[in-house]
């Protein structure tokens, strides 16, 4: 065994060069060197050989991620998401496939740093689906074949439809997702007093005339529902309910306030209150 693997795990290092640095100081592992790690961790859940295939591939990672710095996130970030990818792909490895586990964890370290890049490239998710996933992805390597086109055209989108296999109008969408920007809602602070931010475009339902209407009208059927409800109950249940929960300032009266007013029990005062709640309910749903 490379006792080269002995070497700490490279996690407190001043900066990312120094990290990758570290990271490729472990060399990589033979077919058989690996078969055996794996076989220990595998049969025997053995962590130090888990902690050996890792750092053995930190530099895969270190490679896949670089791949995605176009999309302006942080290496370091897109290297610690591969390398929980590498932590899963480990686990998951069966050295009985016959497979090395540079060709299984790549799928596993991919999967993390698009998973990454979709949840934090934009406030709004651009890609949702399995397929615009995929889309997503593969539209941004494929304009890379058109060089200094910012967008693509009728004839380069038909293209791009061709060869990923989608609709044309699909990459069209996609391609407005991708090139689009967030945008401060509220507008920025130092826009000035004059400066019109998004916000200020988008209608407030509260003041729509049909709206405004609406819940007057429904206000005025509910008074009136409630008005007619107490209506229904005698003096003594009226006066319970009233004082209880349709008292205008302050707490409502307690049920024990109410006991001595009437000469009964708490408990009794309650049993009304509740009997009176009921026969309320069922009149105003016969309403």
């Amino acid at each position: 065994m490379n006792h080269a693997l002995a070497l700490p795990i490279p996690s407190s290092v001043g900066n990312i060069d120094a990290y990758i640095q570290a990271a490729n100081r472990y060399p990589m592992l033979t077919e058989s060197e690996e078969l055996q790690l794996a076989q220990r961790f595998h049969n025997e859940g053995d962590v130090e050989a888990a902690r050996q295939l890792v750092l053995s591939h930190l530099r895969l990672v270190i490679s896949i991620a670089r791949g995605y710095l176009g999309y302006g996130l942080p290496h370091a970030d897109l290297i610690q998401e591969g390398n929980i990818g590498l932590m899963k792909a480990v686990k998951r490895f069966d050295p009985a496939r016959g497979v090395r586990l540079v060709s299984f964890a790549m799928h596993w370290i991919k999967a993390e740093i698009h998973e990454y890049i979709l949840k934090n490239w934009r406030l709004v998710k651009v890609a949702t689906t399995k397929a615009q996933r995929k889309l997503f992805f593969n539209l941004r390597s494929l304009k890379n074949d058109y060089e200094g086109v910012s967008t693509l055209s009728g004839k380069q989108v038909a293209e791009v439809a061709t060869r990923l296999g989608v609709k044309p109008e699909e990459v069209v969408e996609m391609e407005t997702r991708f090139s689009g920007r967030d945008m401060a809602l509220d507008g920025h602070p130092d826009d000035g007093d004059e400066a019109y931010a998004p916000i200020d475009y988008l209608p407030d339902s509260r003041y729509e005339p049909t709206s405004v209407m609406e819940r007057k009208a429904l206000a005025r059927l509910q008074d009136e529902g409630l008005q007619g409800a107490l209506a229904g109950l005698d003096p003594r249940s009226r006066r319970i309910v009233e004082a209880r929960w349709l008292h205008d300032e302050g707490e409502g009266a307690t049920l024990h306030d109410l006991a001595a007013e009437f000469s009964v029990s708490a408990e009794r005062i309650r049993q009304i209150e509740v009997k009176a709640l009921q026969k309320m309910r069922a009149l105003l749903g016969a309403a």
